[in-house]
């Protein structure tokens, strides 16, 4: 399917690797420049060649800490003009209100919550100016399925939710789409380590990491590749109706009964 996205660009955060780096080949593959931020530099290396390897565009890449304004300031001055902006960077820990103390709770949220929030501020001030442009924020159904024992990351994706609905809802007046997409479980490498750590406490074995999927829709987590497809179909004019939405990617898993 041609999505119509050729000869754009998409800046993408947390790019190097997962969903990140999936949703940089799909774009690639339609045509897209893409621009890629993270951490790393080596491993934004590494997804740079992977993503030139699959397809004929230019990727660019800039090293930094997104929970740093002025790393913030600095990749909206090396790239100020993209398309189509894809907030993906951070991941908050688990546990319960009296586990994550306020150190940890506020630097998480410097990197995902306040991190989206102030580059969707910059990018939809320029995108605005253009009356054209696509936000997409990566946010979890933790924010849908509210959690006591990941209580710092159904805050901020609960808070990340209504911020894009809120900017979603009245950004097509200045010709902008906002939109969320709340993956559930998701095969990367985050969820391999995040697993071994539960299953070894619970279980005491990390080798044992694999047993929930059998408590999963289909006996699996998503793929990367299988959310990566559907942001860039939103983030194309199939979909330039689509705005303030947030698409669920889980396998029915906020609405399952049942789980733990």
């Amino acid at each position: 399917m041609d999505l119509k996205l050729a000869g754009r660009s998409a800046l993408i955060t947390g790019g190097s690797k997962g969903i990140g780096l999936a949703t940089a080949r799909w774009f690639a593959a339609e045509g897209v420049d893409v621009c890629l931020v993270a951490r790393s530099a080596d491993d934004l290396k590494r997804a740079a060649e992977t993503v030139r390897a699959g397809a004929s565009v230019t990727v660019e890449t800039l090293a930094g800490d997104l929970s740093d304004p002025a790393v913030r300031a600095a990749v909206v001055t090396r790239f100020p003009d993209v398309d189509i902006l894809i907030n993906n960077a951070g991941a908050v820990p688990g546990g319960p209100l009296d586990k994550v103390d306020e150190a940890t709770w506020r630097a998480a949220w410097d990197l995902k919550m306040f991190g989206y929030i102030d580059m969707a501020r910059r990018y939809f001030a320029r995108m605005k100016a253009r009356r054209r442009g696509v936000i997409v924020n990566i946010i979890g159904v933790g924010g849908e399925r509210l959690d006591f024992n990941y209580i710092a990351g159904s805050t901020g994706n609960a808070g990340l939710i209504a911020f894009t609905r809120a900017l979603g809802g009245q950004s097509p007046d200045f010709g902008i789409r906002v939109l969320g997409v709340n993956p559930g479980p998701v095969a990367t490498e985050r969820m391999e380590f995040l697993g071994r750590e539960r299953a070894a406490r619970e279980l005491g074995d990390p080798e044992r990491w694999r047993e929930r999927f059998a408590q999963m829709p289909w006996g699996r987590p998503a793929t990367c590749d299988e959310i990566a497809a559907s942001v860039v179909f939103l983030a194309s004019d199939l979909s330039s109706y689509t705005s303030g939405t947030i698409l669920t990617i889980d396998g029915g898993l906020v609405h399952r009964s049942g789980l733990p």
